[in-house]
């Protein structure tokens, strides 16, 4: 595309956009474009930048009062946001949001232990704390599957408070996992025949689980529901966690559907436990774009990986809304490599023939776009351009490489929201690496 044609597209968008005033009625058109839709999924350019998780958390606070949405699943593991689920819901033994944050205590740290969420869990607690209809409070879940150990230690826990034979039966099933210092380390061992799998020792623990369910859940009324269902999703995690870090050495497609198919599987599991209670299961979702974008319409989908997004369209097409957010340039919390200390990175301008780009010649600080009511617009970006993904790990030096792929962008979201310049968020334990990491406005030239 030559700059002239490049120009008259932004200016197509520029048209058909909606800019944000940063006032209360910013999110007035996607809520009406929601309806009465179940499931809003909110994506994110990136694991750490500020202006995604406030305007995530102002959508989600406006659902869960006017459109009675009733929980929010982020992209975390179930027992770390379990926890934070008791606190919000007035219950656990955790003093303030802080603490309850607490369990996110492993690689990336920041990701939900920062301000902006902080700020979030405490308002969702006094929205809470002031209904007075408990089974109406709203929740806070993790769908993703790392937390292998975390979870067979919380099912062991559960089985020891409500039946500690059955907890022997469990620990002698997980101690399969005992021999080896983390998953990746059984992962590997299992994939090329070092040591047995112990794929059948987790499915059996699970079976028995599925089967006492009448016994353990209804002994004492929704409080043993919620408990027999938080330890069930546990049980379930490890399973599907000894099939994710197996398939790790088997290739990146077959690992990355695992993890999608997991927290898809956990959410449907969330609605229908919501719906169990007697509510109505909407539920709003935060992770990363590449997940909650429809895959099919993606580099990604190309190359034989799914996603969530791709997955909830399927079973609920037009009860789901898909709603993706992009940035130019600015800075944004990240490590150089997996396990680094977070720092504050500088984003480089998007490339040409990106999105984000494409959204920056529009001369529009902020806007919302409704991709299926765009007009001309909506047309044209169904076309393939580049679309820029930053997950906990930046890499500005192979900007192109790590960090781009192709992608219908109109096909992909429903909705999405640009802002132009953005700020890294803030660690609530941000290290000198963070303090002082952003690099100066001339990077990476040094002029």
């Amino acid at each position: 595309m030559t700059g002239a044609d490049a120009d008259v597209l932004s200016e197509v968008v520029r048209a058909a956009a909606r800019p944000l005033a940063g006032g209360a009625a910013d999110y007035d058109a996607l809520l009406e474009r929601i309806g009465d839709a179940r499931f809003v999924l909110l994506g994110e350019a990136s694991h750490g930048t500020e202006e995604f998780y406030r305007a995530r958390a102002e959508i989600t606070e406006r659902l869960i009062r006017e459109k009675g949405f009733a929980a929010v699943a982020v992209e975390a593991d179930w027992p770390d946001a379990y926890r934070v689920n008791r606190y919000v819901r007035g219950e656990g033994e955790d003093e303030d949001g802080r603490a309850a944050l607490g369990g996110f205590a492993r690689f990336p740290t920041w990701m939900w232990r920062n301000t902006a969420v902080l700020d979030f869990v405490e308002r969702l607690k006094g929205h809470n704390l002031s209904t007075a209809d408990e089974a109406a409070r709203a929740g806070f879940y993790g769908i993703d599957l790392y937390s292998l150990r975390g979870s067979v230690e919380a099912v062991l826990d559960y089985l020891d408070r409500v039946d500690p034979e059955a907890a022997g039966r469990a620990r002698q099933r997980y101690s399969c996992f005992d021999y080896f210092g983390d998953p990746q380390a059984y992962g590997y061992a299992a994939a090329f025949g070092v040591e047995e799998p112990c794929e059948g020792a987790v499915v059996e623990q699970l079976i028995e689980l599925r089967r006492r369910a009448p016994d353990y859940a209804n002994r004492d009324g929704s409080v043993a529901r919620d408990e027999f269902f938080a330890a069930f999703q546990n049980a379930r995690l490890v399973k599907n966690a000894e099939e994710y870090y197996r398939s790790m050495f088997r290739g990146r497609a077959e690992s990355w559907n695992r993890r999608d198919r997991h927290m898809a599987e956990t959410l449907e599991a969330l609605a229908a436990h919501l719906e169990s209670q007697g509510r109505v299961a909407k539920v709003v979702v935060w992770a990363h774009n590449s997940h909650l974008g429809d895959a099919r319409h993606t580099e990604m989908g190309e190359g034989g990986e799914l996603n969530v997004g791709q997955l909830v369209r399927e079973r609920h097409g037009r009860d789901a809304v898909l709603v993706g957010f992009t940035t130019h340039a600015g800075t944004v919390t990240a490590a150089d490599d997996w396990g680094q200390p977070a720092r504050r990175i500088r984003v480089r301008p998007a490339l040409e023939g990106s999105y984000e780009l494409l959204f920056h010649r529009t001369g529009l600080g902020r806007f919302y776009l409704d991709l299926g009511a765009a007009g001309r617009a909506s047309d044209l970006l169904r076309r393939p351009r580049l679309e820029r993904a930053i997950g906990v790990i930046y890499r500005p030096e192979t900007e192109r490489q790590s960090h781009y792929f192709q992608a219908r962008l109109a096909e992909q979201f429903d909705v999405v929201f640009h802002f132009d310049e953005t700020r890294a968020v803030t660690p609530l334990e941000p290290g000198s690496g963070w303090r002082d990491g952003e690099p100066p406005e001339t990077y990476p030239s040094g002029f």
